[in-house]
């Protein structure tokens, strides 16, 4: 321990022996004055402390922040609108695409089920020109008739073009014959067997007899 007394500097050495009473306890060593080196300059000893850090930007204030949210929350809104406007369009185009395919669906299956009457319908023709019963030629009549509503509810129309220049969209030939006496070719002259279509489609195609 260092210990200043007038112009002396007292050190006190702690004693490695307690037990040794001749052991100096104190010594005395002349006062030694610091140089200029060891001296603290004026510009440390007068050096201001270092204050924190100045903030790079002010904080916003509670409106600005209000506004900053504001606006985020209608941005949000109106994409969220935009992606609804999306969603509802396309549901929409999908409702109507599912209403269309189901109705054409519906009516390809009820078309299917009367083209398989038109055999049916050929041999009652036939049974009804063959028949020499009336009382069976009026019960064919009834039936036929029948067959005839249930067409006209289908929106199916007979091909019978008797008399009219063969059309190939509409007619299948079965047979040429020679024509008669001021007759064209190409006319039909008999129908074989009825064709039918529904709405300007053919479902099935009239045979018919052709003149050369």
């Amino acid at each position: 321990m260092i210990e200043k007394n007038g112009g002396y500097i007292i050190v006190n050495e702690k004693k490695k022996h307690h037990n040794n009473p001749e052991a100096p306890e104190e010594e005395l060593l002349p006062e030694q004055e610091l140089t200029e080196e060891e001296l603290p300059t004026a510009a440390e000893s007068e050096a201001p402390q270092e204050s924190a850090p100045a903030q790079d930007a002010a904080q916003p204030s509670p409106e600005e922040t209000l506004r900053a949210a504001l606006d985020k929350a209608n941005a949000d809104a109106e994409d969220f609108k935009k992606k609804w406007y999306s969603v509802s369009a396309e549901y929409e185009n999908y409702r109507k695409r599912t209403a269309t395919v189901r109705s054409q669906a519906y009516t390809e299956g009820r078309k299917d089920v009367v083209v398989k009457l038109f055999p049916i319908a050929d041999s009652l023709e036939r049974a009804l020109a063959a028949c020499s019963d009336d009382k069976t030629k009026q019960g064919v009549e009834m039936v036929l008739k029948n067959f005839e509503k249930l067409l006209e509810g289908e929106h199916i129309a007979v091909i019978a073009p008797v008399g009219e220049p063969f059309d190939a969209n509409r007619c299948e030939a079965i047979m040429a014959v020679e024509p008669g006496e001021g007759e064209e070719s190409g006319i039909i002259r008999e129908v074989y067997a009825k064709g039918y279509e529904q709405d300007g489609k053919v479902l099935r195609f009239a045979q018919v007899l052709v003149t050369k």
